[in-house]
């Protein structure tokens, strides 16, 4: 069975494949030959180091993958042989509030993650994906698309109606226009590229903002929108002062990422006085999960994938996300 290793800290030139025997199945586990794995903004982080864990240590990387089943332990109930699975990002959070034990395990980071041609899992570790999805979209949905959810709609609580910004055309920000339209949201999505905002608007963007040419570009937000219900805040430093700008009062700024880094101007006041949230946004459970294939299936929606890489190819993979031109979600095809 083979599966790629990286030295945190050590660059994407450290991905390596690997060989080794695969794991035995406990009497709840699952082996989920892997179809297709998709990257997340933390795994470059994991490369570089800068993630949560100390560099030097070496971890399988991934955290979001897809597959089949093809063998089950004897005390399995929820799935059989046959089935399609999608990972969950933390194993040990299957429902309700996060607490740090829900929490301490995440693979790709505290554990190994799904960068392989096969996985053992728990049962409870896994959810059913939606039938219309081929594996390369339903292996977005593990932490993109659950991110997207709970800021839309567990931490911001949106409804028909309300409104969302946007910041760039990643993964997490397409999936959230998705589910936004899908959803009856009014959405605002900003990019340095006015072909990229073009295929937003085709998605459904109502307001689609070119930051570059437009770097005040929280004045056009409250121009169009009067302020927006939520911020789903990727940028970090670089956008976050504008992103409370740009938020209505009694709204709601969920910080999922900071690609420009963390930290930058904080002023209490604006969220006093402006009666605003900040919702820290460490992806979800397993239940936002299935909630959110319900909708999936619902409306159909097909997750945008911008880009498919063979298994032989995971650096140029990571290489093409870290180069920042993507559109939706860049996919590692690990078995066909």
């Amino acid at each position: 069975m083979k599966a790629y290793r990286v030295t945190t800290g050590g660059g994407i030139q450290s991905l390596q494949v690997t060989e080794g025997a695969a794991a035995e199945l406990r009497p709840s586990d699952v082996r989920v030959r892997v179809r297709a794995v998709s990257l997340n903004y933390r795994d470059l982080m994991m490369v570089r180091g800068t993630y949560l864990n100390a560099p030097g240590r070496t971890v399988v990387p991934c955290s979001d993958a897809a597959g089949e089943v093809i063998a089950v332990g004897p005390a399995v109930q929820r799935f059989k042989v046959g089935e399609r699975v999608a990972t969950t990002f933390f194993p040990d959070w299957h429902d309700g509030a996060p607490t740090p034990e829900k929490t301490a395990r995440a693979p790709g980071g505290s554990i190994d993650g799904v960068l392989a041609q096969e996985l053992v899992l728990d049962e409870h570790a896994l959810a059913g994906v939606p039938k219309h999805l081929d594996f390369n979209e339903a292996a977005t949905l593990t932490c993109a698309g659950v991110t997207a959810w709970n800021a839309l709609f567990v931490a911001a609580g949106l409804k028909a109606g309300d409104s969302v910004l946007l910041l760039g055309t990643g993964g997490v920000s397409i999936w959230g226009l998705q589910l936004a339209k899908a959803a009856g949201l009014q959405a605002v999505i900003t990019s340095s590229s006015d072909e990229k905002l073009a295929r937003a608007s085709q998605l459904g963007a109502d307001v689609a903002i070119n930051y570059r040419s437009t770097p005040e570009w929280h004045e056009q937000v409250l121009a169009t929108t009067g302020g927006v219900h939520l911020v789903i805040e990727v940028g970090g430093t670089g956008t976050f002062k504008r992103s409370v700008a740009a938020t209505r009062m009694g709204g709601t700024i969920a910080i999922v990422g900071g690609v420009s880094g963390f930290g930058g101007d904080f002023e209490p006041f604006a969220f006093i006085g402006g009666a605003r949230r900040l919702a820290g946004i460490y992806v979800g459970s397993r239940q936002m999960l299935q909630d959110l294939n319900r909708l999936i299936d619902v409306v159909a929606l097909r997750p945008v994938v911008d880009r498919v890489f063979p298994f032989e190819a995971a650096r140029e993979a990571f290489a093409y996300l870290d180069a920042g031109k993507h559109f939706g979600k860049v996919v590692i095809q690990v078995t066909t």
